[in-house]
Formats: structure tokens, C-alpha cells, sequence
């Protein structure tokens, strides 16, 4: 029998080594500070990094407490995991301080530095010896910054409530996530009046949504606004409008409440409470990218305990519960408005499988036609936001305001037993309506939506036939019913011509409106009236024209005339709906577009330094090019000379299969790698154009110029020679100092175009390969 003092010595020998071994690998229990000089890599060599079945991956920096939803901070991601926040998490942990992996309730982001700005694999975190805290891309870019250095910053510390400071040798606070917050309050963070909350595109795309959801505190009160000029509020709370003390005014998450705060030192007791339930766990409130503002606690799983927005009038209540210009009734039954009298489809759904993404306009308003204008009445419909500052008015001066109101899209009126006077509210983006019961909102409305009637051709007018005349009427029939038949059948003709066009143009207008995850869609005479009669042209490329223009917030916006795409099909649809849907840093953002008649447009950002060619190129730029792959024509310039691709996707409309496209290609030389005639196209089409571009821009000119001598043409010719003979520094521009400077670093560089360049496209790298390099 062995001893049992040989089996205690046995067991502590492992203890020691097992404890000897994690303690090379692992950071102490708990670590929620950090040193000055003191730098993280986003690779798996950070302390811990966990990745999680749902895709999402932590590789924590700091993390404070054990056993239990704790807070930590860090690089994670979600999803493919290409990019990375810098953010701060709760994660669970258990008794040792290790990030464990549950069954259910995966990290909760509740801050992030760089939500518009993800870096990369390999991204550095740099804690700076004079204090400021630097995230940089794996390329050495500067993606964020505190912008300390110099303000005697000691050290950096995660706080047990998830907050995130720098501090001095007198540990007071120099710098706080908490001042900065994203689409999340944790208990006990505050939220100041120049502050905002702005949800998440999605669960999966953490990217801010700017243009739709916001909460804020302003002189009155909490406000949650829904985005149009101006904002519409879906919520507000007006604890403040009749103070007038003058101290900040704030509202602070603490356990069971969220408090209003009006005083330059907090009080025992707060203004205003809205209740929430009492935290027997890890809690955090959050922003939802659909407008709810909604209390997360963690019950072996995270579970929803609080929506604060949601009242007696439910889900629809908030502004996108069925979409744009949609009604919501019922259990969020949604539908398009309807005209009873006479009964008219003025509204279409942009999805008939998804009622909620809401409707949009069969005729769009013409500021023009206004006298071909009407109203849909809708009985018992009421509205989410009404302007408190809105005087008491007649429902028919209601109607008429909007009448005599271009931009405005409805009239609100709502009132009480006396329809003679009530509130009015002209919307100019109209958002969800919702039914109601008058006696449950002890409330009568109605909305009255403007829409656009097509103007019918005038009616002939009637005559009657005396006695008298009916033996001359007899002689004109007589001698004029041959011509009259021919008459009859060349306008009948004439008439199928123009109602098949008329049919196939309306199809395609009203394909265009099931186009989803657009952000705008703007009519013809907004875009007119934006880019000045279409009279600022900023150039030309293989697909139309585009022109400068200016929205009625200032925002400046480039639009495209897309020429050759009057018959639109299914193809140019889905390619326009995927580029809509992507909001990438260096991509082009779609902001809309716009179908009038048989013409197409979009609508993009607009980019102050024009594209790449413009700075790289000497004398005369290329003229009309097709856009089938990356070149210097497709990469614009804003005005930090941050470079965005343009025309993303669009190269995808062209049939590969058409001998005439692939022909039309070839005009563009060098641009197009060289299995486009072979039909094997991948990924890797791009990276030789890359490789193309890289050239052009260490060597200031085109891939073919004829400014050139004749055996110098081609770029790719010339690169040949020189790499042959060893002096690839001659073909760079003799007259820019820093590339002759730098040369060592420009052959380099032009090895990798040459990586890129290779013939056999299985041997050149991926993109993220190059980057890397």
C-alpha cells in the first residue's frame, strides 16, 4: 500500500510545476494597471486571447477582478475577425483570473477608442514615456490618441466600475474613457450634456450609425433623436425645462435608476429617477441599432431586463418599427399608407418579404408640380415625435402649411374632443406612423400624406348634334373614314410603342424602390437642385459623368450620371444594394441614389483632393476609362489625403462572358491582369492592378505614355529592362528628392509591385500578405 505522505509529496511536486509553468505564461490574478513605456502587439502573444465560438475574439491588455463578469480591456473583434477595436469588455472569468469561454453570454463591448477606424493583425497599443496613449495600425498609421503627452501622466489603470483613465503621480485623472462614451453607460458613468450616444450599425458591425439613432441630455431634458434635418425626437423627458439653475446637467446610471442631475456638485438626491431593476449581477444600458435603449444583466446568460423607451404604446412606437413612410398597427403589423378615395397605390414596400423595411414613394414629390399634389388622410394615426414649441393651429391650416411646404411630407394633427384646433407637426422625412385607439390615448389623430399625382391628359370636350346637322356630318364621315381608320391605326401603333416603354420603365423604377439597405433615395429634382443644374462636372469614367453638388446640411456629395444603364436589370440592382450595404474606412461611402425615367444615378461622398491619378500623373490625365479594376483613376483623395477605392462592385455588372466588354478592356492597357483572357478570374485580378499602381506612383507616370520615347511606352517594359540590368532606381522621377532619398526603400517597394505582377496568378500574394510586407 503506497504511503500516504509519498502521495502528498507526489501532488505538491505537481502543484509547484504546474504553477512554475503558468506563471511564465500567465499575468498575476489581477492586473488592472499599467506602466509608462509600456507597449501590447494584437497577436496572440498578449496575456490572454481567447477566441469564442460566435467568431468573437478578446486579446486583453488589462483586466480587473476573477470568478465572475468582470471588466476588461483590449483588442477584440467579431465576425471574419480581418479587424480589431480597441475596447473595453466584460468577459467572464473564473477564480484564477482566466478569461473562460461560456456555453452562452459572450463578451459585451461597452467602449471602444477606434469604432469607425478598426485596425488590423499586428496593430501596437504604445503607453508613451511622456504619458499619451497611441493606437496605431499595423502600418504604423496613427488610428487614435489620447492626446496626454505632457500632462504628467503616471500610469494607466481599468477601474473596477470599466473605466478606463490615465493618472498623475497624485492619482488624480488626466484622461477617461468615461468622457468619452460610445453606444454604452455602465453603473455609475455619467452622461453630460455635450455628450452623445450613437448605436452600432449592427450586433456584428460595431461601426457607429451617425446618420440614424442618437440619445443626449440638453437643457430640457433626455432626448432620443431619430436622424433628418432637422432631428426628430422619438423620446424625451423633460425634468429640466423649467429650472433655471445653471449647473451641468447630467444623467448617471446607478443601480436601479438612471438619475437626472442638474447641480455643479452631486446631490443625495436626484431630480428625476427612471426606475430600473435593483443589479444582482454585471449590468450595462446600451443604445440598440434599432432605437430602443435597452438594460443588459447577466443571469447565467445576458438577458434584457429594462427597455426604457418602450411605454403603453409598445414597439410602435419608435421611429423605424416598419420603416420609412410605413404604418404600424397591432402587434407591429406593418403596411404602406393607402388612399380610400379613389383607392390608389401612391406607396410601395421596398421589400413585399420584409414589410418593416418600410415604403417609398411611387411618384416622388416635385416642388415643380405642386398643384399636382394631394393628401392621403389617415383616421386614428399618430405620430412618435410632436414639436412642443408648435402653437395650437386649425387642422386646415395644419394641411396648409404643408401644402405651401416643398420639403415638408406630412401633416400631423393630433387633438382633443374639439377637431377644430390641435397640434401640428410638419415632418420633413417621414418615419414610422402608428394606428391608435382613441380611447386608449384619450387622444384623437390624424396624419395627412402628401403624394404626387401623375396628371391625366386633358378630357375632349362634349357636344350635342342638332337635326340640321347631321346630312353634313353624314358627307364628312363619308370622305373621311379611309383617312380616319389610317389615323386610328398609326396612333393606336404609336400608343403600344409608348405604353410598352412607359410599362418597362415603371418596372425597373419600381424594382429600384425594393433595393434595400440604401440610405437615401433621392428624387430627380433634389439632385437637379443639390448639383446646380448638373453644372459642376468633376470628370468622367466608363460609366457616366459625375457632378459636384451640396445638401441642404452643408455635406458635399459627388454624383454619378450612369450612362448606357437606361434598361436595368436584376444585376445592377443587387450590385447597387451590396455597395449601399458597405461601410468600410477606405471605401467610397454610397450615401443614395436616384431612378428618373430611363436616367440612373448615385449619390457619394464627396472627396475633396480628387483621385489619385491627379497627383501622380505629369501633364494631361487620361480621358473616359471604364472602371473594371483597381487604378490610380478609381482611388480618390479626401482632404487628409486619406485614399478611398471607388466604384467598389461595379466592375462586377460587366458579363466576363461578352467578347465586346472584354475587347472595351483591353483599351486600358496594362490595368487588367493577364488571366482576363483566359476567363479564370479571382481575387487576384486586384493585386496585380495593385501591382500596376504601385508603379505608376514610385514612378510618376502612366503604365502606357506615348509622351514617352517609343521603347519606352509600356511601364511594365521599361521595369523589365531596368530590374535586368540593376538600375531601377532610373526610373524614378529624377526631380523628387524624396524618392532619390529614399531609394533603398523604393527598390524595395518595387519588388513587391513585381511580387504582385507575376504572370501565374497562384503565385502572387493576397492583399493582407502585402500589407504585412
Amino acid at each position: 500500500m503506497t504511503k500516504p505522505w509519498i502521495c502528498y509529496c507526489f501532488a505538491l511536486f505537481l502543484i509547484i510545476n504546474l504553477d512554475s509553468t503558468t506563471a511564465q505564461v500567465q499575468p498575476p490574478f489581477d492586473y488592472p494597471t499599467a506602466n509608462l513605456s509600456t507597449t501590447w502587439t494584437n497577436t496572440e502573444s498578449l496575456p490572454h486571447s481567447v477566441n469564442f465560438t460566435d467568431g468573437t475574439t478578446v486579446r486583453a491588455i488589462l483586466l480587473r477582478g476573477s470568478f465572475g463578469p468582470k471588466f476588461a480591456c483590449g483588442f477584440c473583434c467579431n465576425g471574419t475577425c480581418t479587424t480589431y477595436l480597441f475596447a473595453i469588455f466584460i468577459v467572464q472569468t473564473n477564480s484564477v483570473s482566466m478569461i473562460v469561454q461560456p456555453a452562452i453570454g459572450f463578451p459585451q463591448v461597452v467602449w471602444s477608442a477606434n469604432r469607425d477606424r478598426p485596425v488590423s493583425y499586428g496593430a501596437i497599443l504604445n503607453l508613451t514615456t511622456t504619458g499619451d496613449l497611441i493606437l496605431q495600425d499595423a502600418d504604423g498609421s496613427v488610428v487614435w490618441t489620447t492626446n496626454t503627452a505632457g500632462k504628467s501622466v503616471a500610469g494607466l489603470n481599468l477601474t473596477d466600475d470599466g473605466n478606463l483613465l490615465l493618472f498623475d503621480a497624485n492619482r488624480s485623472v488626466v484622461w477617461q474613457s468615461f468622457d468619452y462614451p460610445t453606444d454604452s453607460l455602465v453603473p455609475g458613468q455619467r452622461l453630460f450634456q455635450e455628450q452623445q450616444l450613437i448605436p452600432s450599425v449592427s450586433s456584428t458591425n460595431w461601426t457607429a450609425q451617425h446618420d440614424l439613432f442618437s440619445l443626449q441630455v440638453t437643457d430640457n431634458g433626455l432626448f432620443a433623436y431619430v436622424g433628418s434635418n432637422p432631428p426628430q425626437a422619438y423620446y424625451s423627458n423633460t425634468v429640466f425645462g423649467n429650472d433655471t439653475n445653471t449647473g451641468r446637467r447630467y444623467v448617471r446610471f446607478l443601480n436601479g435608476s438612471l438619475s437626472f442631475f442638474i447641480h455643479s456638485t452631486e446631490p443625495s438626491d436626484p431630480d428625476e429617477v427612471i426606475p430600473i431593476p435593483q443589479a444582482s449581477s454585471a449590468q450595462y444600458m446600451k443604445l440598440m441599432p434599432d432605437g430602443h435603449l435597452r438594460v443588459f444583466e447577466w443571469q447565467t446568460m445576458w438577458v434584457a431586463v429594462a427597455d426604457l423607451f418602450t411605454g403603453y404604446l409598445g414597439e410602435c412606437n419608435y421611429p423605424m418599427a416598419c420603416g420609412r413612410n410605413g404604418v404600424c398597427s397591432g402587434n407591429q403589423q406593418c403596411s404602406c399608407p393607402i388612399s380610400n378615395s379613389p383607392t390608389m397605390n401612391y406607396f410601395r414596400a421596398v421589400s413585399d418579404r420584409q414589410p418593416n423595411l418600410g415604403c417609398f414613394e411611387v411618384n416622388p414629390i416635385a416642388c415643380n408640380a405642386t398643384h399636382d399634389q394631394v393628401f392621403i388622410a389617415l383616421e386614428n394615426v399618430m405620430y412618435f415625435s410632436i414639436d412642443a414649441d408648435m402653437t395650437r393651429v386649425a387642422r386646415q391650416t395644419c394641411t396648409e402649411a404643408c401644402a405651401n411646404n416643398c420639403s415638408c411630407k406630412a401633416a400631423i394633427f393630433q387633438y382633443g374632443s374639439d377637431s377644430s384646433s390641435g397640434d401640428c407637426f410638419l415632418p420633413s422625412e417621414l418615419f414610422t406612423m402608428m394606428t391608435v385607439d382613441p380611447n386608449v390615448v384619450h387622444r384623437n389623430a390624424s396624419a395627412f400624406v402628401k403624394v404626387q399625382n401623375v396628371r391625366s391628359p386633358p378630357q375632349a370636350p362634349s357636344a350635342s348634334m342638332s337635326q340640321s346637322s347631321r346630312p353634313l356630318l353624314g358627307v364628312i364621315l363619308a370622305s373621311s373614314i379611309g383617312s380616319v381608320l389610317f389615323l386610328f391605326g398609326a396612333i393606336g401603333f404609336i400608343v403600344y410603342i409608348i405604353r410598352k416603354r412607359r410599362q418597362a420603365t415603371q418596372m425597373e423604377e419600381e424594382y429600384i424602390g425594393e433595393v434595400t439597405g440604401m440610405p437615401t433615395r433621392f428624387s430627380y429634382e433634389e439632385l437637379k437642385t443639390t448639383t446646380e443644374n448638373f453644372s459642376k462636372k468633376l470628370g468622367e469614367g466608363g460609366f457616366g459623368e459625375v457632378y459636384e453638388g451640396t445638401l441642404e446640411d452643408g455635406s458635399k456629395i459627388a454624383v454619378k450620371c450612369l450612362e448606357g444603364l437606361g434598361q436595368v436589370n436584376k444585376s445592377l440592382l443587387a450590385e447597387v444594394e451590396s455597395i449601399g450595404s458597405i461601410h468600410h474606412v477606405n471605401l467610397v461611402r454610397l450615401r443614395g441614389f436616384s431612378a428618373w425615367k430611363s436616367q440612373r444615378f448615385l449619390v457619394y461622398e464627396f472627396m475633396s483632393n480628387g483621385s489619385l491619378d491627379r497627383w501622380i500623373y505629369h501633364g494631361a490625365r487620361e480621358q473616359k476609362i471604364i472602371h473594371l479594376d483597381i487604378k490610380p483613376q478609381n482611388i480618390l483623395l479626401d482632404s487628409d489625403f486619406n485614399a478611398k477605392v471607388s466604384d467598389f462592385g461595379l466592375s462586377k455588372l460587366i458579363d466576363r462572358n461578352q467578347t465586346e466588354v472584354v475587347t472595351t478592356m483591353r483599351g486600358t492597357p496594362g490595368y487588367l491582369a493577364p488571366e482576363w483572357l483566359r476567363s479564370v478570374i479571382t481575387e487576384k485580378v486586384d493585386v496585380y492592378s495593385f501591382g500596376i499602381v504601385l508603379l505608376e506612383t514610385l514612378c510618376r507616370r502612366k503604365n502606357f505614355d506615348r509622351s514617352q520615347p517609343e521603347e519606352n511606352w509600356h511601364l511594365l517594359g521599361v521595369f523589365q529592362k531596368c530590374s535586368e540590368k540593376g538600375t531601377l532606381l532610373d526610373m524614378v522621377d529624377k526631380y523628387s528628392e524624396d524618392m532619390q532619398t529614399h531609394g533603398s526603400e523604393v527598390v524595395e517597394m518595387m519588388r513587391v509591385a513585381s511580387w504582385c505582377l507575376q504572370y501565374d496568378y497562384t503565385k502572387r500574394p493576397s492583399m493582407s500578405m502585402v500589407v504585412k510586407v
